[in-house]
């Protein structure tokens, strides 16, 4: 029984392996196509991230060369002819011409390249944020305190790219509008965050003593 039991062992090990090679000559081109695939796949991953430095060295080589124009108009100018090839190239090359215009006085041209890149839908988050911040301290002279209060609010929701920085214009607000206790409130509250830089932090102090408020929540300030 066990010399029978091993020739059927061995039988059945040999149609085994039959049954392999003839799946491998009939589907073994599945595996090279999965080959190829994958070694395809990862040869263009490369490709594209090549395409993408070169393209973000060539952007940066414009941006820099718009840049070193002694004149902010020609600045500007410059800058408009920039064609990126990303929403978040195309963001800052905008806010980039923003600022060139705005120094060059022409403050109109430079809010609505900034507003343009606040409304548009494919630029990531915290470049809309930056577009409209920049764009509100445009506008200090030309919006109500109500106007530039209801756009910062908006900025300055917790979880929000620049909710800090936003606060802080929130309590120069409050400062403008003679409300002082609120301002200096608000102030405490960024200077004890632990998110908030230590620069924005000295500000935040600095606007307080001048108030006439301290940094714990004790004082009463004077006026």
């Amino acid at each position: 029984m066990s010399d029978t039991d091993s020739f059927i062992d061995e039988v059945t090990e040999e149609v085994r392996r039959d049954r392999f090679f003839h799946a491998l000559k009939r589907y073994g081109w599945i595996g090279g196509v999965a080959v190829a695939l994958i070694v395809g796949g990862a040869a263009y991953r490369e490709y594209s991230k090549a395409q993408e430095l070169a393209a973000a060295q060539a952007l940066g080589d414009q941006i820099t060369a718009a840049l070193e124009l002694e004149e902010d108009t020609a600045q500007a100018e410059a800058l408009a002819s920039i064609e990126a090839e990303t929403a978040r190239g195309r963001a800052i090359v905008a806010m980039l011409e923003a600022g060139a215009r705005a120094k060059a006085g022409d403050t109109t041209a430079a809010k609505d390249e900034l507003e343009a890149v606040a409304t548009d839908a494919e630029v990531p988050l915290i470049y809309r944020h930056i577009a409209s911040f920049k764009a509100l301290t445009l506008q200090a002279d030309s919006l109500s305190i109500d106007e530039r209060r209801l756009q910062y609010e908006a900025l300055a929701q917790p979880g929000a790219p620049l909710a800090l920085l936003a606060s802080e214009q929130l309590a120069l607000l409050d400062v403008e509008d003679g409300n002082t206790q609120a301002a200096i409130d608000r102030l405490r509250s960024i200077s004890q965050d632990a998110g908030a830089s230590a620069d924005l932090k000295e500000r935040a102090t600095q606007v307080i003593v001048a108030l006439g408020g301290s940094i714990e929540a004790t004082d009463t300030p004077e006026g």
